[in-house]
């Protein structure tokens, strides 16, 4: 599911348990990041974790999580100089079934 030009999630609503995967299009891959990570937690940014993610051929970045929440994924991406895409403070937030 493209959330926009930016991010997309497979599958859109993902399961409890479920493994995801999150494609980043955004600005620090527009702006030639050399490594980027995705930050991610649950249910309000429970048990924060960073996992690096893989460059695509098309120039995206894209990793595999599972969808470890209650309620809900929260995510943001950022760099090797630590610069964040946040989505303007807004962050990703991702429903669990």
């Amino acid at each position: 599911m493209h959330l926009d030009d930016r991010v997309s999630l497979e599958p859109g609503t993902p399961k409890k348990g479920q493994e995801v995967r999150i494609e980043y299009r955004g600005l620090l891959a527009q702006n030639g990041a050399d490594t980027v990570w995705l930050r991610y937690g649950n249910d309000g940014w429970e048990q924060v974790t960073d996992i690096p993610m893989e460059r695509t051929p098309e120039g995206s970045f894209s990793c595999h999580t599972e969808a470890k929440g209650e309620r809900e994924i929260n995510f943001c991406f950022k760099d090797s100089a630590n610069h964040f895409d946040n989505n303007n403070g807004s962050n990703w937030n991702f429903m669990i079934e």
